[in-house]
């Protein structure tokens, strides 16, 4: 995120400007290991970004921060779409206690859905101590990394095989803190164990589900099976009962796919328009795209493809085939910066709020990133 004064623009704002629609999510970033401004722009820069949210659309990551801040406002995150990198900080606390499923659409250094490393410094005793992964149950695809962190113990002590759907994705955990108790260790400790061990046993759900349920369960019955499209595990059979969708999330259903804009017409045997269709945005079913986004078929994009050019269809922006040459997709692009700046202009207006526009015009380059 780049601005006049190091600063970037207001998540905060943007994700009010969608509450309407996406109350819960919030868009990810992509900058790697890259950061800008003071430690302290950054810090409030991500607090503005991630408080209150509960899905993030794209990587979550937390890196280069050298004061041991508060993060609290981390722990309403439940799902990250991409990839979440934690590194190079001095912080002793990461509390992502409720994520439960990290679906790895982007990865990090394209191996990794889960990195941690190198989070202490030279000297001193502050350092990661605890990410508080107690709900994470689902990786969909990518590995897990957790290397070099000097005060973090419990990396190698949880059984992540069981966390991974992908059995050949990788696995590098290695040079950090002290081993911690293992599940064999507990079965061998004092009876008061006996309560971890449960936990950890109805946490590991490929250990103890019958083979007829996928990895994924909430009991031991064969007819204990959570819904095919379940992510992270469930409560119930149906697709209405999991705790994370493995595709799509359609008003609390989780679904393969969302329903389409063409339905077949078996009487007449044609496509015909469905009056019930949505649209894909991330892992979400939307009766309309949000703001400042087209419709591509079945989806909500930033821009048209480059075969395609944006056309204003019954009130709603969509992508159309080019005839001939294909003119240059507003997109994101300065018409549109205008468009998306009035409409938030107008609710700074109506709620009082303190400017911060330009902070969010010259801050447009980081959310780029995401929704490109």
């Amino acid at each position: 995120l780049h601005g006049p004064e190091g600063l970037g623009f207001s998540c905060a704002r943007l994700k009010y400007l969608f509450t309407f629609l996406l109350p819960e999510v919030c868009p990810g970033t992509q900058n790697g290991l890259s950061s800008t401004g003071s430690q302290e722009t950054q810090y409030n820069l991500i607090k503005d970004r991630y408080s209150g949210c509960e899905i993030i659309m794209g990587n979550l990551e937390i890196t280069q921060i050298e004061s041991n801040w508060d993060f609290s406002f981390l722990k309403t995150i439940r799902e990250v779409t991409g990839y979440v990198l934690i590194a190079m900080n001095h912080v002793q606390e990461i509390p992502l206690g409720q994520l439960r499923v990290i679906r790895g659409n982007s990865l990090y250094e394209r191996r990794f859905a889960l990195s941690v490393f190198f989070n202490y410094p030279k000297e001193g005793s502050n350092g990661l101590r605890q990410l508080g992964l107690l709900n994470l149950t689902e990786i969909l695809e990518g590995g897990v990394q957790i290397i070099n962190n000097k005060f973090l113990s419990y990396g190698p002590s949880i059984f992540w095989q069981d966390i991974l759907r992908d059995n050949s994705a990788p696995i590098d955990i290695q040079n950090n803190g002290e081993r911690g108790l293992t599940l064999n260790d507990l079965i061998f400790d004092a009876p008061v164990a006996l309560s971890i061990v449960s936990l950890f046993v109805c946490l590991m759900t490929k250990m103890v589900c019958a083979p007829q349920c996928n990895g994924r369960c909430f009991g031991r019955s064969p007819r204990d099976c959570c819904h095919i499209e379940c992510a992270a595990g469930c409560k119930g059979p149906l697709d209405e009962d999991c705790f994370a969708c493995r595709h799509f999330n359609d008003s609390g259903a989780c679904v393969p796919q969302c329903p389409q804009t063409l339905i077949y017409n078996k009487q007449t045997f044609q496509m015909e328009t469905n009056p019930n269709a949505k649209y894909q945005y991330g892992s979400i079913c939307v009766s309309q795209c949000p703001t400042h986004f087209v419709v591509d078929g079945s989806s909500c994009v930033s821009v048209c493809p480059p075969d395609k050019t944006e056309m204003e269809r019954d009130g709603q922006r969509q992508c159309e085939l080019c005839s001939g040459f294909c003119p240059k997709a507003p997109g994101f692009g300065r018409e549109r910066h205008k468009g998306f700046c009035s409409d938030l202009e107008a609710i700074r207006a109506e709620k009082n709020q303190t400017p911060w526009l330009w902070r969010f015009w010259n801050g447009t380059q980081g959310i780029i990133h995401f929704f490109l």
